[in-house]
């Protein structure tokens, strides 16, 4: 959780803190009772002093947040009878760009130029610094850590296809195998990555894609591959196997 006021960074206090804020940014605009937070922050360990932690916690992230010189009481966390809201208004979000961003990628695929789109992705995914929301505690931060995940690899998938439509094989090939690394059980980027080196002639490299992908498909979920990743398999060893079959 970072933040900064210009190109200054913030000190956003202890990591209870950091996923208090968390638990309000992201959801600009929108009240959230004090229960509410304590369960998303600290879930099933409350504070000892419970409720009575929330004021004292909100008080010291609207000093980090305000200008210097300022004295509104409020800063950019507002309180009202239902609980405490982040009023985002002059705010620069990183989820909020990344929505636009996504949303750009998709209009620009739907009007044909792929270029753009890619781009888009690219501009999306370059907002991604590691894991989201790394070391905020408290089910509110996981569940949001989890949706932003799923969230990066539907972007690295999109940005795949649409270079694989524009012929840029080897790029797809460099990025999607350091990718893979990193998260070596999704599926659909492995078939992405087995069709870019599949185009570039490395087909032994396709094949042990696969393999490697099974393999940890088996050792950590118990389950086979996936439809689309066995079709991408035997389309690389068919091709293998019968090099100039036209079909």
């Amino acid at each position: 959780m970072r933040a900064w006021r210009g190109g200054t960074p913030l000190d956003l206090g202890p990591v209870r803190q950091q996923a208090l804020l968390a638990a309000l940014v992201l959801r600009p605009g929108v009240t959230v009772g004090p229960g509410e937070l304590l369960d998303g922050v600290w879930g099933m360990e409350p504070p000892g002093t419970g409720g009575r932690v929330l004021p004292v916690y909100v008080h010291r992230l609207r000093k980090c947040l305000r200008a210097p010189g300022e004295r509104t009481p409020d800063s950019v966390i507002g309180r009202t009878r239902g609980g405490y809201r982040f009023d985002g208004a002059g705010v620069r979000i990183d989820t909020a760009r990344l929505a636009q961003l996504d949303a750009d990628a998709g209009a620009a695929e739907e009007a044909g130029d792929l270029a753009a789109a890619v781009s888009s992705c690219s501009a999306a995914l370059a907002l991604f610094h590691g894991e989201p929301l790394a070391g905020l505690p408290g089910p509110f931060a996981e569940g949001q850590r989890l949706r932003l995940s799923e969230r990066r690899c539907a972007l690295w998938t999109r940005k795949a296809r649409l270079q694989l439509r524009l012929g840029r094989y080897a790029a797809v090939a460099d990025e999607l195998s350091a990718v893979l690394a990193l998260e070596p059980l999704r599926e659909p980027l492995a078939a992405l990555l087995m069709r870019a080196l599949q185009a570039t002639g490395r087909r032994a490299e396709a094949i042990a894609v696969y393999g490697r992908t099974r393999d940890r498909l088996a050792a950590d979920l118990g389950v086979e591959p996936g439809e689309e990743l066995r079709r991408t398999h035997r389309a690389v060893v068919d091709e293998v196997l019968h090099p100039d079959f036209p079909g």
